[in-house]
């Protein structure tokens, strides 16, 4: 009897971690994951942190907070072959988790992910720059743009336009705060940082803006025109770009010729 042989075919595992507590959050990235192209042999799981973790990652102190919950709950050794932190922040669990998962797990977070895909997109003369919530993250974003890019405290990028924060917190986008308002805000922080110059990409700097997108290309068609808003305009979804850029790294790691099986 003739028998047949696998040739190729390999399930990858990819986890999108939710540092925070908030399942509100977790279900919304949710809807980001299932809009985006990736082959069916890729299995993307979800994970909330725990209750000691901070329902909305808003400061340092909460940082570090949903950094030690997470660390005293997940088990690392599930067998995953990429793992996202869903955090736009220079987070202390992306280094942790390249530690503890070892050389053949790809891990990232939604912040390095969305830098690297908003610098990807730019053409010459063009800059990209980050709408976030609150006053904090604007020096914590700016600061770790530049060490994330191998700069000084002191350099200047002629490409990254800076950071532009809502006033909101993290939570306030799912639930807590008049949606017209969120609107209003997150429209304003918008046509701020178009205003800075020749802005082609935005990043969405929290993971709570998930599917907030067409606010962005809103408030840019009112300051710029529509054809610049849906036809020129790139906007990062942090979800979407650590996703896609975790596949990248899983991919290539697979080159490696003494990588184990």
């Amino acid at each position: 009897m003739s028998t047949t042989m696998l040739v190729r075919g390999q399930v990858t595992k990819i986890l999108l971690l939710n540092p925070n507590s908030s399942s509100d959050m977790t279900t919304g990235m949710k809807t980001i994951i299932n809009d985006i192209n990736i082959p069916y042999s890729t299995e993307v799981y979800t994970y909330t942190g725990p209750r000691a973790s901070p329902r909305s990652i808003n400061d340092g102190n909460d940082i570090k907070t949903s950094t030690d919950a997470v660390l005293a709950d997940f088990d690392v050794a599930d067998g995953y072959d990429g793992i996202i932190v869903a955090c736009f922040s220079v987070h202390p669990l992306v280094p942790a988790l390249q530690s503890l998962a070892g050389p053949d797990c790809a891990v990232t977070g939604i912040f390095e992910a969305s830098v690297l895909a908003a610098i990807s997109l730019l053409r010459p003369g063009q800059t990209w720059g980050i709408v976030t919530t609150g006053k904090f993250w604007e020096d914590h974003l700016s600061n770790g743009v530049r060490t994330f890019l191998g700069a000084s405290a002191t350099d200047s990028n002629a490409k990254f336009a800076g950071v532009q924060s809502t006033g909101l917190n993290a939570s306030d986008f799912h639930h807590g705060v008049d949606p017209a308002v969120v609107r209003q805000k997150l429209k304003a922080a918008t046509k701020r940082l178009l205003d800075t110059g020749e802005v082609h990409a935005i990043v969405m700097g929290c993971a709570g803006m998930a599917g907030l997108e067409d606010i962005i290309r809103e408030a840019a068609s009112e300051e710029r025109g529509e054809e610049f808003a849906y036809s020129t305009l790139h906007v990062v979804d942090g979800v979407r770009a650590g996703i896609m850029q975790v596949e990248h790294m899983i991919r290539n790691q697979r080159l490696r010729p003494g990588r184990k099986s």
